[in-house]
């Protein structure tokens, strides 16, 4: 941002009646010595990339070692099938959500607390993973497999400008996803009093279900749009290198809700 004193139109306010004196004498032109070829380091798209695939690597690996933990369902005395996640995964859960909020007031400190964010929902991706492909066979591959789909549609979409990130878009896009937060955080509550089926259609296979888990897939692939419009506007205001790891951690964040809703509505889907 310029300096409130050191701008344009204050400069044409000031007084012209101010020039140089004129030499009494040749005068040798002042070196000031070699010019300095230092640069400062500022964000780009490609470094953002390389951030971004590290994050991936860190995200897979965590996976696996939560999917290699998480074991087989046991059957009750009632002969349901109960399955129970590691209690790490919750813990990674929680660590996530806290560095995500922690991480909107201090994008600064993205370089270090990004891979820690892919670690710990990493480990609880893997669990989850397992004990939905424990159900239904082979969901994993296919929510994976519809979560790429999405991401290059709509990053042809965007690169094209079918899709624009306006001021109004944002805006709707800002406010429906934080709507979504509040209504499961609400659900959360009301299942934790009232018990697990108090609120059937977050998991039902309904048509209401389907319908909310395809609106809420559409809000987190409409978030990719505004992730990509960050790092595209980042490169070109020449932002401190650090937000390549924010731009980063912001489209990690994304994709994995995709996946998580992607596997939500799969599952609701083969439960037809």
């Amino acid at each position: 941002m310029p300096s409130p004193v050191l701008n344009e139109r204050t400069l044409e306010k000031a007084p012209a009646t101010w020039a140089p004196p004129e030499p009494s004498a040749y005068q040798a032109p002042i070196n000031d010595g070699p010019i300095s070829t230092w640069r400062p380091k500022v964000m780009t798209v490609n470094g953002t990339i390389g951030k971004t695939a590290v994050l991936f690597v860190l995200l897979l690996a965590s996976a696996t070692v939560g999917w290699m933990q998480t074991g087989e369902p046991e059957v009750g005395q009632d002969g349901q099938l109960n399955y129970s996640i590691p209690a790490l995964a919750w813990v990674g859960v929680i660590v996530g959500m806290g560095l995500v909020f922690l991480l909107m007031f201090k994008p600064h400190l993205a370089k270090y607390l990004a891979p820690a964010y892919a670690i710990a929902e990493g480990f609880f991706v893997g669990a989850l993973s397992r004990m939905y492909e424990t159900f239904y066979d082979g969901i994993v591959v296919q929510a994976a497999g519809a979560t790429i789909a999405v991401f290059g549609v709509m990053l042809v979409l965007y690169r094209t400008r079918i899709i624009k990130v306006t001021e109004r878009f944002r805006t709707i896009v800002v406010a429906a996803t934080i709507g979504i937060m509040v209504f499961y955080g609400v659900c959360f509550l009301i299942q934790l009093f009232a018990g697990s089926g108090s609120v059937s259609f977050l998991s039902s296979p309904s048509l209401l279900g389907i319908a909310f888990s395809v609106f809420v897939a559409g809000i987190a692939a409409m978030n990719l749009a505004l992730d990509f419009d960050f790092i595209e506007r980042g490169s070109k205001m020449g932002l401190d290198k650090n937000f390549e790891w924010y731009g980063a951690f912001a489209l990690l964040v994304t994709i994995v809700w995709l996946y998580l809703e992607m596997l939500r509505l799969l599952a609701k889907l083969r439960s037809r």
